[in-house]
């Protein structure tokens, strides 16, 4: 069994084919999906989608990239969404959310505001965390060790160095690990990738964005996983099947499953 704990299948880029390639991912034995809300407009759609298919899991965020959409409101629809489903088994996290210092022109404080006002929902609500750490991995580590979550989550596409898995390992976090270590000039990532226990690997593929190397045309898909889990394998030093087991039983651990 295969788990994609991160991508946005209801994104339009899979309009066209969506039904295809749900049924691909099954023959490829990608059983479980996680679809990820990043802005008050869509986690209807994510929520209808995963109680129309088996295997599809839902989670609620404010994501920090659409921070200028985002509205003071959108916190309270946030909070009244995940009280309304909390409980149902489709309901798997809070995310995704977190600190993205990678562009310039994103407000920190306001950024910083809108991830501890969420971090306080997982908490309230006793959900795991699903996080975007962009270049600010200090921040978002300093800001973990004082809510110090009950059910920690996990850090997605996970880029930091050994030293900041160490940390948030520490803080019960799992690591993401997707199509970037496969690329060419990731030559510093996949060191650290080939440093990290089993136990702390989860897979994911981000569709459809960051797609793996072999295969570097048009959108990224779930269907690419097996071929992520293959090449993540070879980094780390284990079969496809080790990895797989263990990043499978790792993601059941994070959600409950």
């Amino acid at each position: 069994m295969l788990i994609d704990t991160h991508n946005h299948l209801d994104f339009p880029e899979f309009d066209a084919d969506r039904n295809d390639v749900l049924a691909h991912c099954r023959a490829l034995g990608v059983e479980r999906q996680v679809l990820l809300g990043v802005f008050e407009g869509n986690w209807q759609r994510v929520w209808n989608m995963a109680l129309a298919e088996e295997g599809l899991h839902a989670a609620f965020g404010l994501h920090p990239v659409y921070l200028a959409q985002h509205q003071p409101a959108h916190l309270d629809a946030l909070r009244q969404k995940l009280e309304a489903h909390i409980g149902h088994p489709k309901l798997c996290a809070v995310g995704e959310i977190g600190l993205d210092y990678f562009i310039p022109e994103l407000d920190r404080a306001a950024q910083q505001d809108l991830f501890e006002n969420q971090l306080q929902m997982a908490a309230d609500f006793e959900l795991p965390a699903l996080l975007h750490v962009r270049r600010s991995h200090a921040a978002v580590i300093a800001t973990l060790k004082r809510f110090r979550l009950k059910r920690a989550g996990i850090i997605h596409a996970f880029a930091g160095s050994v030293e900041d898995a160490k940390e948030y390992l520490k803080l019960g976090f799992h690591l993401g690990l997707g199509g970037a270590p496969t690329w060419p000039q990731a030559n510093r990532l996949r060191k650290v990738v080939a440093q990290l226990p089993l136990d702390a690997i989860v897979l994911e593929t981000d569709s459809p964005d960051m797609a793996p190397a072999m295969h570097p045309y048009g959108r990224n898909s779930p269907e690419f996983l097996p071929d992520i889990c293959a090449a993540l394998a070879e980094i780390r030093g284990v079969t496809p099947e080790e990895l797989a087991t263990a990043s499978s039983r790792n993601a059941c651990a994070v959600f409950g499953w």
